[in-house]
């Protein structure tokens, strides 16, 4: 079986993962969070990735892990100050992906006024699901759905979004030189819950599935 390392080098995925958070107003809603003036941008290590076909197991340091799934954009070429114009030349292909969160740790966190890192970028809190060519949809009115356990608990589509897939690259790429093999999640919309073990999980992109996740 090869380690997350060995399938980094093979697929050439990813150099980093650079996530976007409170990107749906429903979501934002649901958390009652306040609507950021800024994009809230944050990293996982290479370490968090968790490929689709794998368990996943909760770790022993949260009681409360929240799933959040969101369309994932894999970067097709290095890029830096990115202008908007060419935004969409940087990305060929789109997934669906869970961003694993620790609610308990980070609101632990965030009320000690502390980085967010534990409860966001820990081992295995990237689920990633099978690219799809983008060239196949309309990237601006972009349906998914996640479903637990048969049963869906979030329906978004990418009209949604506060910020679009190129105003986030063009955003992110003014601080972070983006590489070929990069993957940017895009944010969540309503619907986060806490997981448990039994659970079963399957992401549909414009109705296709593309991952499906045991937890243990």
């Amino acid at each position: 079986m090869l380690s997350n390392y060995n399938i980094l080098k093979v697929f050439n995925i990813p150099m980093k993962i650079i996530c976007i958070g409170r990107n749906y107003l429903d979501h934002i809603a649901e958390l009652h969070n306040e609507k950021p003036d800024d994009m809230v941008v944050f990293m996982k290590p290479q370490s968090a990735l968790h490929f689709k076909s794998d368990p996943w197991f909760i770790p022993d340091f949260s009681k409360e892990i929240h799933y959040e799934c969101e369309i994932v954009v894999k970067i097709s070429k290095n890029g830096k100050h990115i202008q908007p114009k060419q935004a969409s030349t940087f990305y060929e292909e789109i997934s669906l992906g869970i961003d694993f969160t620790a609610r308990d740790l980070q609101t632990h966190l965030k009320q000690k006024g502390l980085p967010w890192e534990r409860a966001k970028a820990f081992d295995n809190s990237a689920v990633l699901g099978e690219f799809q060519s983008k060239a196949n949809y309309d990237l601006n009115n972009l349906s998914f759905e996640f479903k637990k356990n048969g049963t869906s608990v979030q329906v978004g589509n990418s009209s949604n979004m506060i910020y679009n897939i190129d105003a986030i690259i063009v955003e992110i790429s003014k601080f972070f030189t983006l590489n070929k093999g990069d993957l940017v999640y895009t944010g969540t919309p309503a619907g986060v819950a806490a997981i448990s073990i039994g659970d079963r999980y399957e992401g549909f992109l414009e109705g296709k599935s593309v991952f499906h996740l045991d937890i243990r």
